[in-house]
């Protein structure tokens, strides 16, 4: 008892003075505990923290409202009762500090440890909610909690990619999920802060439909907040504020690609303004290698799908293909979204034919395995678009001139004269000292079939593969020797054959 104010313990029973003896003590013990240097202690510890006090938050032995100070409630004008509560009230608020540091504890067990019993008090305190709210306008959910474990999480000096994605359950949560996108801070300046930003903002699951909005972690009918939590709008607002607020900040390069590798797919279908995204896309293209393309990728996305009119899309992408293309790690994702981007059968000639003829005279100095996969493709833009045909079959004449008109350093598709040109380096590939490449060029002086070539077998084929492949040797086969197989050695003209060998 001596560790419960004196004041706290008149006017009260034996029974109560025993409780709160019993609980004063067990309190104490537990945060010596959670101080401590083992690791077994401080879990123990923090397991039993959290039995303890969501104990008390359902049997409402917390100060429930505005809390007083210690020394004010020591005061008087507090019976032993409201004494108590306000006593374990400030225990309790000084369980959350301690838990919310070890989130920055080096052990990780003991971080995912502390950030589960956070998790269980913020639904506790959701269910029996520690301040006074006005229930016309409020949702009794815990948000101070929630900002203060998001503040944690979101540290600016350790990487904290491992515990965030523990919290990854509690975001398939309706609430908890709309609240944690609602305490992401706009401070993306450090390196460790971007990441571990990124880590909490790419584990957000959005729903697809209203209907989908069934599993919160605080229940509350007729609550008006409640209410708006209900509305998938409402969830895509917040989630767009979050995105743009992260992505108005300079990023290294790294950081662009993981978040355009994730853009068309996770990020952009779950905004209520997609076309918000299309000055951050732009900025992004002037990056150049694979976040140009990356960023192409997420353009094309708003064009086909939210109807974003940006003219220069093709121009940009028609500036990427360079001789370098060949010898970067994304080769195979390039041609894979190139080949997307220009699958549609409405785009004019001229812009096809500027595509086929840059790849064209790309493949003068593409590797054996580049141009394996670079001839199909230019095969089956011909086959989208017939009348690019006339690049194979140019008619010519005797006094023609043998000069190239097409313009391989003008930037616009539009003005490269590539319809007045020819694809006379296919013509030369056909030559080519890799038999393969030589038999694949050779195909487009035949009749090119409907079907097209597919091309997925090739995107990521290496020369180190092409070599294994032309060295691994061939399995066994019969070699054909004539057209039908001879049943006789010597049949018919075996008697001048023996007469030939008498002679000599």
């Amino acid at each position: 008892l001596g560790l419960v104010p004196a004041t706290l313990t008149s006017k009260a029973s034996k029974s109560d003075l025993l409780r709160v003896g019993l609980i004063s003590f067990g309190r104490c013990i537990f945060v010596l505990c959670l101080q401590s240097e083992k690791e077994k202690d401080v879990i123990d510890a923090v397991n039993a923290c959290g039995k303890l006090f969501c104990t008390l938050l359902e049997r409402k032995e917390l100060l429930r409202g505005k809390l007083p100070g210690e020394e004010e409630a020591l005061k008087g004008g507090y019976n032993a009762e409201d004494k108590y509560r306000i006593f374990m009230r400030h225990r309790y608020n000084s369980c959350v500090e301690i838990l919310l540091e070890h989130l920055d504890h080096e052990v990780y067990n003991i971080k995912e440890s502390a950030l589960c019993c956070l998790m269980k008090f913020a639904a506790g305190e959701g269910q029996h909610p520690l301040e006074d709210l006005d229930w016309s306008e409020h949702y009794s959910f815990p948000r101070e909690l929630i900002q203060a474990v998001v503040s944690r999480l979101l540290s600016k000096t350790s990487d904290n990619s491992l515990l965030i994605s523990r919290l990854q359950e509690f975001l398939e949560m309706e609430d908890v999920r709309y609240y944690v996108m609602s305490s992401i801070c706009e401070n993306a300046v450090v390196p460790i802060y971007q990441n571990n930003v990124f880590m909490l903002m790419s584990n957000i699951s959005m729903p697809s439909q209203e209907s989908e909005l069934t599993n919160f972690m605080v229940k509350q009918e007729g609550e008006s907040c409640f209410e708006i939590l209900n509305m998938l709008q409402e969830h895509k607002r917040v989630f767009e504020r979050m995105w743009l607020g992260f992505l108005k900040y300079k990023l290294p390069s790294s950081m662009y690609k993981k978040v355009l590798v994730i853009l068309h797919d996770s990020i952009l279908p779950h905004m209520s303004k997609p076309a918000l995204m299309i000055d951050f896309l732009t900025a992004v293209y002037e990056v150049g290698g694979a976040i140009s393309l990356l960023a192409l990728n997420g353009l094309f996305v708003l064009i086909h799908q939210h109807n974003l009119n940006y003219p220069d899309f093709y121009k940009k992408l028609y500036n990427l293909l360079e001789p370098s293309i060949f010898h970067v790690k994304y080769r195979a994702r390039f041609f894979h979204l190139a080949n997307l981007f220009l699958s549609s059968s409405h785009l004019p000639v001229y812009l096809v034919a500027a595509f086929v003829k840059r790849l064209a005279r790309l493949a003068l100095t593409a590797p054996p395995a580049g141009l394996l996969l670079l001839l199909p493709f230019i095969s089956n833009l011909i086959r989208r678009h017939p009348s690019c045909r006339i690049l194979v079959h140019k008619p010519t004449t005797e006094d023609e001139t043998l000069e190239d008109p097409y313009l391989m350093d003008e930037e616009d598709p539009a003005h490269c004269r590539a319809l007045e040109s020819s694809l006379w380096e296919v013509k030369t590939l056909q030559k080519h000292y890799h038999p393969d490449v030589a038999k694949t060029a050779t195909l487009i002086n035949t009749p090119l079939s409907e079907q097209e070539d597919d091309i997925s077998e090739v995107l990521e084929l290496t020369t180190f593969e092409l070599m294994e492949r032309d060295l691994k040797p061939t399995q066994n086969k019969s070699i054909p020797l004539e057209f039908e197989t001879a049943s006789q050695l010597l049949k018919g003209g075996g008697d001048m054959l023996g007469q030939h060998f008498c002679l000599n």
